[in-house]
């Protein structure tokens, strides 16, 4: 499970070291493929970044949508703009220039653990989209912990 945030420096190639803990995760679990897309949603584009095998499980879903016009909207803006990439040796990945560019991610991101999933902010961004207390304190009372 993905969880926490991460304020990361992205270098000039675009690329971006993955935590140890969640390299180590992802070996012992998924293996290193990812895959990166980019999700605009409000007006505030942040990148998805997933293990091979939880990306092709929602690719697979999209596939099984009996709304065909939503499939192929998600096939179009979803799956044909992700990118696969594998985690080097040094740890990092490389998020696409183009994605970058579209999520507004310059040198420093928020890397945020969403469960199966990472997603990499602007900083910026980011701060400004933070769920309020008294919604994150309805959602708490939704669930049992």
């Amino acid at each position: 499970m993905f969880t926490g945030e991460h304020p990361l420096n992205v270098d000039d190639k675009g690329r971006l070291a993955v935590p140890a803990r969640y390299r180590q995760q992802l070996a012992d679990t998924h293996g290193l493929q990812l895959y990166v897309t980019i999700v605009n949603l409000d007006g505030n584009a942040r990148l998805e970044i997933y293990p091979a095998p939880v990306f092709k499980e929602i690719a697979e879903q999209i596939q099984q949508m009996e709304d065909r016009d939503l499939a192929e909207a998600l096939k179009l803006g979803f799956v044909g703009r992700a990118v696969e990439t594998e985690i080097d040796r040094q740890g990092r990945i490389v998020l696409p220039p183009l994605l970058r560019r579209d999520a507004g991610i310059d040198n420093r991101a928020m890397l945020v653990g969403q469960i199966t999933r990472f997603d990499v902010w602007e900083q910026a961004t980011y701060e400004a989209t933070r769920v309020p207390q008294d919604q994150l304190a309805t959602a708490l009372q939704k669930i049992r912990r």
